[in-house]
């Protein structure tokens, strides 16, 4: 089973000290053998998480810092939404991204949520219909933009006069899609997902089983082998709380064929790299004899 560092939580009160403790804490996932480093795409804290008004960096130019402080880590956003970036600019982020990490970057997006974010700095937020065409017209400006076709995009949301894209990714950065919706996003990863991520703290609810069945059945509808898509989960609960409980859960999700963890340090530690560093210590041995 292989961890990815999933990052959210700045601290308040030591805004000098933001950059070491990221810096720390993306070390620390190299170090203990993290194979992926992701970051919320947002501009206040979550509040399921934390006060709105808590500190919070903005995702990529955070991901470039992190490049310059890692060797191997994969990077992305766990996921950009949607509606915060024309696409164009968007592909030229990742692909810059991509560059300077020299291969590291991965594209993870989502149809957005956050509606008091979206309000509060001014960022249309449309119906969620419409946000789901302009998921599926973004993919496909990216991959237009990342390609060697340098031409028009003419979609309902957006029109491109040039898909121009110098320097273009080292390599096609890898898809990220997000999420359990089972006639929308379950169909959009079946036909652009490298990488599909369900968060755990609604799996109780939803079934994972069965979602992963869904999506084998939107890949067998197009003729797509679903083992091409890479299945990842959120799992956030503390894990020094119950680690064999912790344990008992990730056997589960290996069983599933899920593949990848993201975990990460709570909202509130005081001390995020030292997080890492302990379930270095003591869960990353046990994860190595599963899946």
């Amino acid at each position: 089973m292989d961890v990815g560092i999933h990052f959210v939580d700045f601290l308040r009160g030591d805004t000098a000290g933001m950059a070491a403790s990221l810096a720390a804490t993306a070390r620390a996932a190299e170090e203990i053998g993290a194979t992926m480093f992701t970051m919320q795409d947002h501009f206040f804290q979550m509040e399921q998480l934390g006060p709105a008004d808590d500190p919070f960096l903005e995702c990529y130019t955070s991901l470039g810092f992190v490049a310059g402080q890692t060797q191997r880590l994969a990077l992305g956003a766990l996921v950009t939404g949607v509606t915060y970036r024309y696409p164009g600019v968007l592909a030229k982020t990742v692909a810059a991204l991509d560059v300077l990490s020299q291969g590291r970057a991965m594209f993870g997006l989502g149809t957005a949520w956050y509606q008091r974010e979206h309000a509060g700095l001014g960022v249309p937020f449309p119906p969620l219909r419409d946000r789901f065409e302009m998921m599926e017209e973004t993919l496909q400006i990216c991959l237009q933009m990342w390609s060697d076709d340098d031409g028009a995009f003419e979609g309902k949301h957006y029109r491109l006069a040039e898909t121009i894209c110098e320097p273009r990714p080292l390599r096609r950065p890898p898809i990220v899609i997000g999420g359990g919706g089972e006639k929308k996003t379950l169909r959009l990863a079946a036909r652009y997902a490298d990488v599909w991520n369900r968060n755990g703290t609604v799996l109780a609810s939803d079934g994972l089983a069965h979602k992963i069945a869904v999506l084998g059945e939107h890949c067998a509808a197009i003729g797509r082998d679903p083992a091409e898509i890479r299945k990842t989960v959120g799992l956030f609960d503390d894990p020094f709380a119950d680690l064999d409980a912790y344990l008992r859960t990730v056997e589960r999700y290996a069983s599933l064929g899920i593949d990848l963890i993201h975990v990460g340090p709570l909202p509130g530690h005081p001390d995020p790299a030292g997080f890492v560093r302990r379930f270095g210590d003591e869960v990353m041995p046990r994860l190595a004899t599963m899946g």
